[in-house]
């Protein structure tokens, strides 16, 4: 497997890139994995080869390329206010017509999911809401996800939260339980706080990481078939 960054044309012209990463099989399957605040850094590359290696093809899109082509942030306070400044500045509907060019990319690999960390996992949320031809959403801690709740998926998702998530927080988890009592949208809680699956910052913690990671991986293989 050979991750490379890809160049994509949204549906209003705008030019983005993105990271790819292809398995070295033919693909089980396509998912379009959606960036953090801080933009398709080492670490979101780097998720994306692990799913390439459990036999999926990865796009992940450089959202921040509406606003400051190729920005990657660190995981300052600092940074994190630059990131949600430049989320601010990008609309719905230019999340949405970079998510579908990333789907254009994925033609050919299957259905396609979307899986999304922090910021990614509300526009994971919102894929499974709006966007046609999604197969299921894997949403880690979405972040301001409260006016979005009672938006109904079009399709299965799992959520993961952390019991110590002072930003997606437990609250934001029950929410979206009493707004989803029916199966598909099955949430799961961990002792772990933002951030968790991240291991470049001190909220990294392997064992939720990893449990999230089989639920998710099992998640996938059920939607993908």
């Amino acid at each position: 497997m050979i991750g490379r960054p890809i160049s994509l044309r949204a549906s209003d012209g705008h030019n983005l890139t993105a990271y790819e990463a292809r398995p070295d099989a033919p693909p089980r399957g396509g998912i379009v994995l959606l960036q953090e605040i801080f933009g398709v850094t080492a670490h979101i590359r780097s998720v994306c080869n692990g799913y390439a290696n459990h036999g999926y093809h990865v796009v992940a899109p450089a959202l921040f390329d509406r606003i400051s082509p190729g920005l990657e942030l660190g995981y300052s306070k600092d940074d994190a206010a630059t990131g949600r400044a430049m989320r601010a500045r990008i609309s719905w509907e230019q999340v949405f017509a970079d998510v579908t060019a990333a789907q254009t990319q994925l033609r050919g690999s299957g259905k396609t999911a979307a899986i999304g960390y922090c910021w990614g996992g509300t526009v994971a949320w919102r894929c499974a809401t709006q966007i046609e031809n999604i197969a299921g959403a894997v949403c880690y801690y979405a972040t301001r996800i409260e006016p979005h709740v009672t938006e109904q998926p079009r399709c299965p998702v799992l959520m993961h939260f952390g019991d110590n998530d002072p930003i997606a927080t437990p609250d934001h988890a029950r929410q979206i339980r009493a707004a989803h009592s029916d199966a598909s949208v099955g949430i799961h809680t961990y002792p772990a706080s933002h951030g968790f699956n991240c291991d470049e910052i001190a909220n990294f913690h392997p064992p939720s990481a990893e449990l999230a990671l089989q639920r998710s991986l099992a998640f996938l293989a059920s939607v993908m078939n």
